[in-house]
């Protein structure tokens, strides 16, 4: 029986309504799309042009006659699919060419974005440089004058001398204790040779974002490794004079002899001498250990002279003229006598060295040791125009620059106010800078009111 025909389906309208396409009247044959018949029809030409059409052997897309000419092949050499052309590289180099490209594209350049991106206000430079150039030891011994020439060699010679202090100081501890202060001595008269040489750069005083205060602290630090060595030679001593001791002693038998017989008169008076002459020479000629000085005061030596009143060099030339005493006195007396001027030096270089390590220490962790500052901050309190001093700061950077910040809360007219500003720096330069023309620190002075209403 033959199959019922389904109804048929209502189809919407083709959206070209100038289209050709009918549906058939008569329903469809049910073996048209059967694998099993053979619906499809055949094409003009053999069978096997039809296998062969999209072999992957032979090449079915022809060229154009003019495309075939061009390219000097015909079209039974064009047949194949990979129809590769052999090519010959270039052995010079291939210059890049941006001509006509677009390396990106710039938003602030667009015509929507010039109402929301706006172009930032031009700033002024900065007053300060982000670094400056540190000098290299070529540079400075290039930039060198013949004065810092000559003190360079100077310190090289006062090296000598500490030198020769040791190795002629067999048979005294007062001569050894000596040379060690030689040392010390010549150590800060080539520090004094080093700075005065990275003063001809631009890099020691100016300041930058990297050293604010240029390298001027550099030197404070060399100088607070020099008093660490200085303590640590004031221990040395201690600990030899007590080894000493402790073998002079009667019923102790030393593991190693220790010869320390009586040097000659003479060696004694040319080593003191020596050390005299090269003591006095680095401090009027080069001024080693006057920024030093400056920075610690001591109250018993300060009426002294230029030279004296400093404590490294009152310490060498009292020890140097006190070895002159020495091939005076008899022999039992130099012992004794060497000794006791020993001990005493050698406790001498440790109380100067604590010292130094403490005032030099409190410069590098940026505070102010010095005295006077209470007595400065009772007298700005003292002002009738001073309610209170909320805070105070004094602080030092290095040898030669100290800051004052001061927030007051006063009370009275501009020119009251102005005239408090002019009092406060004035105190302060002249109690702690010592004045003008002292030679003292230089003060950088901040001043806050906070206005205080009556």
């Amino acid at each position: 029986m033959p199959l019922p025909v389904p109804p048929r389906t209502p189809t919407p309208p083709p959206d070209d309504r100038n289209s050709a396409f009918v549906f058939p009247s008569h329903p469809p044959d049910r073996d048209t799309l059967s694998p099993l018949v053979e619906s499809f029809p055949l094409r003009n030409g053999s069978d096997t042009e039809d296998r062969n059409r999209l072999s992957p052997t032979r090449g079915s897309f022809n060229l154009s006659p003019d495309t075939a000419q061009q390219n000097g092949q015909t079209d039974n050499a064009s047949s194949g699919p990979f129809n590769f052309q052999t090519t010959t590289m270039a052995k010079s180099p291939v210059v890049k060419s941006n001509i006509g490209q677009r390396r990106g594209h710039k938003y602030k350049h667009s015509s929507i974005s010039h109402q929301i991106f706006l172009e930032p206000p031009p700033r002024a430079p900065l007053a300060l440089p982000n670094s400056l150039p540190i000098p290299t030891l070529k540079e400075c011994r290039a930039s060198m004058s013949v004065d810092q020439k000559r003190r360079f060699w100077w310190s090289v010679c006062h090296m000598f001398v500490a030198a020769y202090t040791l190795w002629s100081a067999h048979g005294s501890l007062a001569m050894t204790a000596l040379s060690h202060l030689i040392l010390f001595d010549s150590l800060g008269a080539l520090l004094c040779v080093a700075v005065d040489v990275l003063g001809n750069f631009e890099v020691w005083k100016r300041s930058s974002i990297r050293h604010p205060f240029g390298l001027e602290r550099a030197e404070v630090l060399a100088g607070f490794a020099m008093c660490v060595l200085l303590l640590f030679m004031g221990l040395d001593l201690i600990s030899h004079n007590l080894q000493h001791f402790l073998e002079s002693s009667p019923g102790h038998e030393p593991h190693h002899e220790h010869a320390h017989e009586r040097v000659s008169p003479g060696s004694v008076d040319f080593t003191a001498l020596l050390a005299i002459s090269s003591t006095l020479i680095s401090a009027i000629g080069l001024r080693n250990h006057g920024r030093i000085g400056k920075a610690m005061r001591f109250g018993y030596i300060e009426s002294l002279p230029s030279v004296l009143s400093n404590p490294s060099h009152f310490l060498t030339l009292s020890c140097s003229t006190l070895l002159l005493i020495l091939p005076l006195v008899s022999i039992q007396l130099f012992r004794w006598l060497d000794v006791t001027l020993s001990s005493t030096i050698a406790i001498s270089m440790c109380f100067l060295g604590v010292r130094l390590v403490k005032t030099l220490g409190s410069m590098l962790l940026m505070s102010y040791s010095g005295p006077g500052v209470s007595d400065v901050v009772r007298d700005i309190e003292a002002d009738p125009c001073v309610f209170a001093v909320d805070d105070a700061r004094f602080w030092q950077v290095h040898y030669g620059l100290c800051m004052a910040n001061l927030k007051l809360r006063v009370s009275g007219s501009e020119e009251n106010l102005a005239r408090l500003r002019d009092r406060v720096s004035s105190l302060v330069k002249n109690r702690l800078g010592g004045g003008y023309g002292g030679g003292g620190q230089k003060w950088e002075i901040s001043v806050q009111f906070a206005i205080e209403k009556a």
